[in-house]
């Protein structure tokens, strides 16, 4: 309490009692997979697709990632999380990976950036403006014949734009001085550059690069160290697959890894895929005895999807997984996390890799596997939204996302409760603030109820915080909830009358 002292007005700021409960972000997800550039084996945020080409390259063949991560942020996704593999090893010395032969250019060698891929060539052109000093020329950097990179160099050391400063920023070359060489202007040529390491693509990988290390932060075990992360998909581990670097057995224990990643933290769902080339007889199959997952923390999707690949110049089929989450986070933007992300469209799918019917999906969907359909004028649409659980109270995907989403926003706008005096004062005033929380989810659709009181209710009161819980140090709150759950069978019964069966008195 403060001293008063001298006479006067004292003006005082004072705690209300009240702390508001913030929900916290739904859509944040994280992809494992092979990339053109960047960093490797730890987790990378890009909040959009430009930054993820400035960091990651552009679309490269024979991967899944980069079309996975266009889906993602084409349909409605957010900020991601990037683990690039398929590099050198983490403890690997500098260097150690193979070098690509460099090009003389006016004194300077030019060569391939490790990790980057594609048909890379680069051109020297006169400088804009008029009478540019002989110093000056421009630098383009060609892949796949297309201008990619524009660099305005000098050939002098003292001047901003040197050379060898302004090739730094580049994700595809890397520009030194030669050896006992005068650096010159360099004549209008191009010159094409030969490939550095084998492709990210090419290069073999095992379960464990996939799977990574916690303490490392590498692989799918480094992003238990990314808290806000809410779906985790890795779509080049079909690739990894299809080019016999995995076989079936690898596949599962990735999987495997996955899932139980998502459920060691508590807050995340897997987005699986099945492998390419499948009849819905065999994914029932592959479900029910190759995998044979059992987890409420994993959903999967089938069949693969066909969208356009600009490295390749025509359409391929990819994993949804990349497209199904960014369809999540358009679900939890627009309707909420308690909005079964199904029936929706979509976007940048231009076929299914099987079209099926419904007899196939009645085999697939009570066993889990959300199935994507097309459907005449209503184009391609999710047609599913179960998890793998066989517990039928964690049966829909709909309500593991939206407790996830309660967890974790009461846990975090609890924290301020941790060494308050633990009395009758606190219960009431973490009753008060949860009560709110939760009121204001109701009036959103969240919870199953004509009233809050039949949507929810939260005890925090002497009868479940005894004596012996004080002494511990312990604050026990229960909270119960009625999740709203999806209308999955749309059942109408119709029925013959005739009018002459009512009774009318005239």
């Amino acid at each position: 309490m403060p001293s008063y002292l001298t006479p006067g007005v004292y003006v005082e700021e004072v705690q209300s009692g009240a702390r508001p409960i913030e929900g916290v972000g739904t859509a944040v997800a994280a992809f494992v997979g092979f990339a053109a550039a960047g960093p490797f084996h730890r987790p990378t945020l890009v909040t959009s697709w430009d930054q993820y080409v400035q960091t990651f390259g552009t679309f490269a063949p024979d991967t899944y990632l980069t079309l996975a991560v266009h889906g993602y942020f084409a349909n409605g996704g957010g900020a991601a999380y990037i683990v690039r593999v398929g590099g050198p090893a983490q403890d690997a010395a500098p260097g150690a990976a193979a070098a690509a032969p460099s090009v003389a250019l006016g004194g300077f060698q030019v060569s391939v950036r490790p990790g980057a891929r594609g048909d890379l060539s680069v051109e020297i052109a006169d400088a804009e403006g008029e009478n540019p000093p002989e110093d000056r020329f421009r630098l383009l950097v060609r892949q796949g014949g297309k201008v990619v990179e524009t660099y305005d160099v000098s050939t002098r050391k003292s001047v901003k734009g040197y050379l060898v400063t302004q090739a730094r920023q580049s994700k595809l070359i890397e520009v030194g001085e030669q050896p006992g060489t005068p650096q010159s202007r360099p004549e209008n040529q191009v010159l094409p550059l030969a490939p550095a390491a084998p492709e990210a693509g090419a290069v073999r990988v095992d379960p464990a690069e996939f799977i990574g290390d916690a303490s490392e932060r590498t692989g799918i075990s480094g992003l238990e160290a990314i808290d806000e992360i809410t779906m985790v998909a890795v779509p080049d581990l079909m690739r990894a697959h299809q080019r016999g670097d995995i076989d079936a057995d690898g596949v599962k224990s990735v999987q495997s890894a996955l899932i139980s990643h998502c459920e060691q933290m508590g807050d995340r769902v897997a987005v699986l895929d099945t492998p390419p080339g499948m009849t819905a007889q065999r994914v029932r199959t592959w479900r029910n005895d190759d995998a044979g997952f059992d987890s409420r923390y994993a959903t999967v999707y089938y069949p693969w999807i066909t969208v356009f690949d600009p490295a390749a110049g025509h359409n391929c089929l990819v994993p949804p997984s990349g497209h199904v989450a960014g369809v999540w986070a358009r679900s939890d933007g627009e309707r909420g996390v308690h909005k079964a992300p199904a029936n929706e469209v979509i976007r940048g799918a231009l076929d299914l890799e099987i079209r099926l019917s419904k007899g196939e999906q009645d085999l697939l969907n009570p066993i889990g596997v959300n199935c994507v359909r097309a459907f005449p004028g209503r184009g391609i649409r999710i047609w599913g939204a179960r998890t793998l659980s066989s517990d039928p109270a964690w049966r829909y995907l709909n309500v593991r996302r939206l407790f996830n989403y309660l967890e974790e926003s009461i846990l975090l706008g609890t924290q301020w409760v941790v060494f308050e005096p633990n009395d009758d004062r606190l219960w009431s005033s973490i009753r008060r603030n949860v009560t709110a929380f939760l009121t204001e989810e109701w009036r959103r659709g969240a919870l199953f109820g004509r009233t809050a009181e039949e949507a929810f209710y939260v005890k925090c009161d002497r009868d479940n915080n005894p004596q012996e819980s004080i002494d511990l140090g312990q604050v026990v709150c229960e909270i119960g909830v009625a999740p709203v759950k999806p209308a999955e069978f749309v059942v109408f019964r119709l029925s013959q009358f005739s009018d002459s069966t009512s009774l009318v008195n005239e």
